[in-house]
């Protein structure tokens, strides 16, 4: 296996259970390096469950999560033009969550990832700009001056450097979003978390958004998008993972998946999407 092509994240035997319901049932995933992987499925699936775990938010109840190490030549992916800069060197990282991560474990687990929220998640007493610089110089210690040059340059890629000293409050929704994009890239990380990312938006606002990530995508950054945007999934994603009751029913290339699934149920889901939109 090449670099390129070594996965930056492993999940074996994944479950989680929310009382008597069990939301995830075993969940094994691959995502290589530089790869867009896009979970799809119907509501209550565990799509959202799994991205919440990737990132800490959620706590599995068994099952283990590997993110491979950060060297010295990429920060998200090969090819995207950054260095690592002051981000400390990571090495690879295992959490088994059937002995009980610890807390100390999980805040490790986080530092791997950045994710993207549905509902933008920004604090509205701060600007853009501190929004922004909040994470790389309070919890990643980085000098405020080389966060504060990061987050104008990522601002000035999404058209909106100009915003910079705005409140959440006076942006539109897909302004807030962008912004919620540039504050995970400025994390550095080696795993960028998308949770149905234009669901929020009104329907004109929607195109600007998905053309950031898509423009991610080509410069191989390594994805985990959860969408019902099926046109965008097949257009960006290396991989479809159809998810229902907490299981993975199919996966497989875009292409095959979206336009001819092999299982009933996706082939059901998908017609039903299409048709709806």
């Amino acid at each position: 296996m090449s670099p390129t092509d070594a996965p930056v994240l492993q999940v074996r035997g994944l479950s989680k259970s929310f009382g008597s319901n069990q939301v995830l049932r075993g969940i094994d995933l691959d995502v290589p390096r530089g790869k867009v992987v896009a979970l799809i499925g119907p509501s209550g699936s565990g799509k959202t469950t799994i991205l919440r775990s990737l990132n800490g938010l959620e706590t599995p109840d068994a099952g283990t999560v590997t993110v491979g190490a950060r060297g010295a030549t990429g920060v998200g992916a090969p090819g995207n033009g950054g260095d690592t800069g002051t981000v400390p060197q990571l090495p690879a990282l295992t959490l088994d969550f059937g002995a009980k991560a610890s807390p100390r474990e999980v805040a490790a687990l986080r530092d791997r990832s950045a994710m993207v929220f549905q509902h933008y998640n920004l604090f509205p007493h701060m600007t853009v700009l501190q929004n922004i610089i909040e994470g790389p110089v309070r919890v990643q210690r980085r000098p405020r001056a080389e966060a504060v040059a990061e987050a104008e340059g990522l601002l000035g890629r999404v058209g909106l450097l100009e915003k910079k000293d705005a409140h959440p409050f006076e942006l539109s929704g897909g302004q807030q979003q962008r912004v919620g994009i540039v504050r995970a890239l400025a994390l550095k990380p080696q795993l960028l978390l998308f949770d149905e990312p234009t669901s929020a938006l009104d329907p004109e606002l929607v195109d600007d958004v998905l053309l950031v990530i898509k423009e991610l995508a080509e410069e191989g950054w390594t994805m985990v998008i959860v969408t019902h945007e099926l046109a965008f999934a097949r257009q960006t994603a290396d991989e479809v993972v159809f998810m229902d009751g907490g299981v993975v029913v199919e996966r497989g290339p875009a292409s095959q998946v979206l336009r001819n699934p092999r299982e009933q149920r996706t082939q059901a889901f998908v017609r039903r999407l299409l048709h709806e939109i």
